[in-house]
């Protein structure tokens, strides 16, 4: 059972956990929030770059003395909120058929968010990362990993980390190794990044595609969405599909045995979608006709 109301909402309705537990105590019940089911924000509205903001995840995205950036709403709904949840049910399942009891999935985007920031808090701890944005090696801060703009006016995305990477990417681009000597030299970075803004601004983007892609500089074409399903590498592992002259991403991960189907583009909601998804859970037409007219369900 899934639910996403704010906290209490399903008790209010006789439908908490501690019902559904005692009817089914096999159940696995995620409750999906933003803030949580307890603390002093718990009952508080909010969005995605509300939650990542309390997590400090917000205040790293952004450029060297500029606001923060939101990264779409990727972080807080996506990653710490709806696969956290997705991953906390398949591990309350997994646990309740050897142990034979349910239990709630309390996940939380605030605290998922967090959780993601695991690696970044440990390289603080350390003293290998700045509260200040844009001086660290993964925030724009360092030349290796960084976008450029190309001769076009269009982007392409380096992430030479390690040193046999960018010595590679330095001898494509013909420029001294002198870089490579000094690229964990924080003090040097701002120099080498000029050198290979400067640089990248003398090719298209296709010409720098020409040079750099599929080699080991770590190098990718930055591509929009209306791009990025025609890419070759796209077109061959079938990352994009399209379905009634929609494209959309495929189901990702791959499966080997179980491949995952898409049944159907996505389409605004109507009565015929309802009935028919709710029938193919077994659910008799008659009831569901019954919690429409009751508006328990919408259309």
């Amino acid at each position: 059972l899934i639910e996403g109301f704010r906290p209490g909402v399903m008790e209010r309705l006789g439908l908490g956990p501690e019902v559904c537990l005692t009817r089914n105590p096999k159940l696995v019940y995620g409750r999906m929030t933003g803030w949580g089911q307890e603390g002093p924000l718990s009952q508080a509205a909010g969005h995605d770059i509300n939650y990542i903001a309390l997590s400090g995840a917000l205040h790293c995205f952004g450029r060297k003395d500029q606001a923060p950036v939101p990264p779409l709403n990727l972080v807080g709904d996506f990653g710490g909120g709806a696969l956290y949840l997705a991953f906390g049910i398949v591990c309350g399942l997994l646990e309740a058929q050897r142990s034979g009891q349910g239990q709630v999935v309390d996940a939380a985007m605030v605290d998922g968010s967090a959780s993601l920031m695991t690696m970044f808090y440990g390289l603080k701890a350390m003293g290998a990362w700045s509260e200040k944005r844009g001086e660290n090696i993964l925030d724009t801060g360092a030349p290796f990993y960084d976008v450029y703009e190309t001769a076009d006016g269009k982007y392409v995305a380096i992430g030479a980390i390690e040193p046999k990477f960018y010595k590679e990417l330095l001898e494509r681009l013909g420029l001294d190794d002198s870089l490579a000597q000094s690229q964990f030299d924080r003090s040097a970075w701002p120099q080498a990044k000029e050198k290979l803004r400067a640089i990248f601004k003398t090719k298209t983007r296709e010409e720098w595609c020409e040079l750099l892609e599929g080699t080991d500089s770590c190098f990718a074409p930055v591509l929009s969405m209306e791009e990025a399903p025609n890419h070759p590498h796209n077109v061959q592992r079938g990352a994009f599909m399209v379905i009634e002259g929609i494209v959309q991403p495929a189901p990702a991960p791959r499966f080997s045995r179980t491949k995952p189907k898409v049944q159907r583009p996505p389409t605004p909601p109507s009565r015929e979608l309802t009935l028919e998804a709710l029938k193919g859970w077994g659910i008799e037409e008659e009831r569901i006709v019954e919690l429409m007219e009751k508006n328990v369900l919408g259309p």
